[in-house]
């Protein structure tokens, strides 16, 4: 992830986008962060994304991110909503909603522990940042039933 910081002393004007990853199971992809005292929500489960360089929008810093952190290319990349990171780096988020059907244990992981897909009703016994967790909610409450 670019542009990681610990926690936030104020508001940020950072930006950063991460993205809610499905298959057609309905099982979300969470990335568990390494466990370094200086980044943002060490050791917690996650999701693949991070900040955005300069002069690059959420878009396209999300697709950069994606492939540098997994070697993944998602599928019907949609920009979902923004949501302030408040206790930890304080950027401001773009969550995106996109879908993949392979094996993440085949993926080349760049940073952090491990990669892999969880039921929703698994992830409450998850570690999971407050804001991350939030948005993966609401992204699941929108869908479909």
């Amino acid at each position: 992830m670019h542009s990681d910081t610990t926690t936030a002393k104020g508001p940020s004007t950072a930006r950063g986008a991460v993205a809610i990853i499905t298959n057609r199971r309905g099982e979300v992809l969470m990335h568990l962060r390494d466990d370094l005292p200086d980044i943002a929500w060490p050791a917690h489960w996650s999701l693949l994304g991070g900040g955005t360089d300069p002069g690059e929008t959420q878009a396209e810093a999300i697709v950069r991110e994606l492939d540098e952190e997994a070697g993944l290319t998602a599928r019907d990349l949609t920009e979902l909503f923004e949501v302030r990171d408040e206790d930890g780096s304080g950027q401001l988020i773009t969550f995106f909603a996109a879908t993949w059907d392979g094996d993440e244990k085949s993926l080349p992981l760049a940073e952090g522990v491990k990669l892999q897909f969880f039921a929703p009703e698994h992830l409450p016994v998850l570690t999971i940042p407050p804001f991350i967790r939030d948005g993966i909610t609401r992204c699941l409450a929108a869908r479909p039933a």
